[in-house]
């Protein structure tokens, strides 16, 4: 019999009810004294396979030189370089069990390095997004981004806390698009551990669409099928615009909804859990007010990257936006679309669709099999320009 606590965990800005098992796939301050049959592995370029016992004994590597005569121990081997037009294997695993935690600091264009997860030897991946974007950093640029299941920390330490459980296999890939080599040092860490039947796959998809047609409709997702949960939503979103930008509502069509969705939210800011705008008003030196974008990192959502142009070359404005739908996830039977609208203002006071930059990754458990993605925009549109 599966055993589960209930219980309250309260945060700065939030109550959590919560259903934990005890099998090691998840833990928290809450049940982290209660002992589990899982094996705690990693993998990192000083331990390609993982295995027990075997970390640290490379002896050739990225780190030979600066090593110097220390010798085998000495970080030898803390990084690899992945030339350009290639992929590398970050991690293969052959058992049962749970990704719990990964770490990376990629080098060079984040939009040119593609992250993929396979689950069980299946032919297309259930993750397939640039690094940047999947970690909430799709316009290039280090913006701190704290929340419960990514954070990225200074100068480029990317973070990802979503559980992956996995029965059969798990391999992890790192495609180097750029006609430039990089260099990534990262660490995946993981369980070895029975998967409950219940248990669903994590799933992430990206898309990108500069400009969105007038009147047009952004879509996040329109290919799930299938039983599961949304789980988050990242949106880097371009105003190509002057004005307020986020009007526009997030639509959620589950298990055969056609011209009207289930969930209809009702403004791209309220989503996104903030308000009017996301503006704050403060008196500067001079006492005169100002408005400004306000941003801000919570556990479950947040507007943490704000571009303000610079009256030069670069003049747009750039946002990076996060809703993680841990405490609610959405959940559905058999198929999802989720879109949102870009909505702005005229000078008479009406709504003015727009046509702006928008680039998406969303988040998703779901059981599988699970539907080919779409498939990534070219070299040329995903670049951040």
């Amino acid at each position: 019999m599966k055993k589960y606590l209930l219980f309250i965990t309260l945060s700065s800005c939030s109550i959590i009810l919560h259903a934990q098992n005890f099998n090691g796939i998840e833990s928290n301050l809450q049940n982290i004294f209660r002992l589990s049959n899982a094996r705690s592995r990693s993998i990192s370029p000083e331990n390609f396979t993982g295995a027990k016992g075997k970390g640290g004994m490379a002896t050739t590597g990225t780190g030979l030189k600066p090593s110097g005569n220390l010798g085998q121990g000495w970080k030898i081997s803390p990084s690899v370089v992945i030339k350009a037009h290639s992929s590398f294997t970050l991690a293969e695993i052959d058992s049962a069990g749970s990704i719990q935690h990964i770490w990376m600091t990629p080098t060079g264009n984040w939009r040119y390095s593609i992250i993929r997860f396979y689950w069980d030897d299946e032919a297309t991946p259930s993750v397939e997004a640039p690094v940047g974007d999947f970690f909430g950093m799709g316009w290039g640029q280090y913006a701190q981004l704290n929340s419960l299941a990514v954070t990225v920390n200074p100068g480029s330490a990317f973070n990802c806390y979503w559980p992956m459980p996995f029965r059969k296999k798990c391999r992890i890939t790192m495609e180097n698009i750029d006609d430039k080599d990089m260099v990534l040092y990262y660490q995946v860490d993981y369980i070895l551990t029975d998967v409950p039947a219940d248990a669903a796959y994590f799933h992430a998809q990206f898309r990108r669409v500069n400009p969105l047609p007038y009147k047009q409709d952004y879509v996040l997702a329109d290919s799930i099928r299938g039983k599961g949960q949304y789980v988050g939503t990242y949106i880097a979103w371009g105003v190509h615009n002057n004005g307020w930008w986020g009007e526009g509502e997030i639509k959620f069509f589950m298990d055969g909804d056609t011209q009207f969705p289930t969930i209809c939210g009702t403004g791209t800011e309220d989503y996104f859990c903030g308000s009017y705008d996301f503006d704050t008003r403060k008196k500067n030196a001079a006492g005169v007010t100002e408005t400004n974008y306000t941003e801000f990192c919570t556990p479950y959502a947040g507007l943490h990257q704000v571009i303000r142009g610079d009256g030069h070359y670069n003049v747009m404005q750039r946002f990076g936006l996060y809703r993680w739908h841990i405490a609610d996830p959405i959940r559905f039977e058999k198929s999802l679309k989720v879109t949102i609208q870009a909505l702005g203002w005229r000078d008479n006071g009406t709504y003015l669709p727009l046509q702006d930059d928008i680039a998406s990754t969303v988040f998703w458990y779901q059981a599988e099999p699970h539907n080919a993605p779409p498939g990534l925009p070219s070299k040329e549109k995903l670049e951040v320009d």
